[in-house]
């Protein structure tokens, strides 16, 4: 029995006022964006990920612009699901000509620290030596040729959740036939050489529209791996940070930064890191080795949380400058495109050793 083609007319959206659609997942981390975009009345509307949806059939959505806040660490609170998610979404909105920011390419680096350090890699670029598996029982031969310490850490990261020091090989084979490794929600790890910092130092440069936007120097115990810039507490005079972005019962810490000037090669560097991912706002961290004094790259974040109290860290309000370059994305997304003079369309082309093309409407 033969049944009829079902078809399926693909749903287009009535048209709506330009809005700028922020894709988010942490409940408190883009409180102070949201505050400066309403009191600039930019028109913007909330993506929140976990109760998100969307139709492959539509052939336009009423977002010109989306901007992806979406957080690895997501899979911390519950939301793993939204982190697959987020790449079919990307997906389907680029494919519809929505100008993403921090579109899929850059999720993919986001989500995955082996694609980094390949990146780092193809870029000529110094990073801790490392190996990248997906059984714990391979860790230790993994092992074999890095110096010592070294970290296990989940290719999918956020917020140092799962990172794991080892000071011996006899350690790390204790702990791998334990079950004791933490592999992440895609079941890869790295295996990688623990840098000492020296003087305790990373350095974090931002960037913002592909440019240097700012840098701190974070100082750390050395035993912390989650050296979010929002959370951090205290500047290194000891004056308390407005911590904005953070929840009102966030922990302190012993961190403490401040505002840093990086060479500018290392400007330059992180520069082609961000373009190469595909990150147009996004952080790259970066210490020094207190053994032989060489700079490694070791983190590219697509997602970058703001340093707390900006004003009084590095002299200016990021947020505001986010604010103002947001603005200019959605303009310049739905300013209306001009055509060509009717003189040019109906002219012949020249196309080269004097053939022309005749170019019609």
């Amino acid at each position: 029995m033969s049944h009829p083609t079902e078809s399926r007319t693909p749903h287009r959206r009535p048209t709506e006022h330009p809005t700028l659609g922020i894709f988010y997942e942490h409940p408190d981390w883009f409180r102070p964006l949201f505050r400066e975009l309403e009191r600039r009345d930019v028109p913007h509307r909330k993506l929140r990920a976990v109760d998100h949806h969307f139709d492959p059939g539509e052939t336009d959505t009423p977002f010109p612009v989306v901007f992806n806040r979406m957080s690895p660490s997501a899979y911390l609170r519950g939301g793993t699901d939204q982190i697959f998610y987020t790449s079919q979404y990307l997906t389907h909105l680029e494919r519809q000509g929505v100008r993403v920011i921090n579109g899929s390419r850059a999720w993919r680096t986001e989500i995955s620290k082996a694609a980094q350090l390949s990146l780092l890699q193809a870029l000529g670029l110094g990073y801790p030596a490392a190996r990248v598996i997906h059984r714990a029982e391979a860790a230790p031969a993994a092992a074999e040729e890095l110096r010592f310490p070294v970290v296990v850490k989940p290719n999918v990261g956020g917020s140092g959740a799962g990172v794991i020091r080892f000071d011996s090989p006899d350690a790390l084979r204790r702990a791998a036939r334990a079950g004791e490794l933490d592999f992440g929600i895609d079941g890869t790890a790295l295996v990688q050489e623990f840098i000492p910092a020296q003087d305790g130092r990373i350095v974090r440069v931002e960037v913002l529209n592909g440019r240097f936007l700012y840098a701190i120097r974070i100082y750390t115990p050395g035993d912390q791996f989650n050296l979010c810039p929002a959370d951090v507490c205290r500047s290194v005079d000891g004056a308390e940070l407005e911590r904005a972005a953070c929840p009102a019962d966030a922990p302190a810490n012993e961190l403490t930064v401040e505002g840093f000037e990086p060479p500018p090669p290392v400007v330059q560097a992180v520069e082609r890191i961000t373009a190469a991912a595909g990150i147009e706002i996004g952080g790259v961290e970066y210490m020094i080795d207190d053994r032989d004094g060489r700079l490694y790259y070791y983190d590219v974040n697509a997602l970058s949380n703001f340093v707390a109290d900006g004003p009084r860290v590095v002299g200016f309000d990021p947020f505001a400058r986010l604010a103002d370059w947001l603005e200019e994305e959605l303009a310049r997304a739905t300013a209306p495109r001009r055509s060509p003079p009717a003189s040019l369309l109906s002219a012949p082309a020249t196309t080269g050793a004097g053939a022309t093309l005749e170019v019609t409407p």
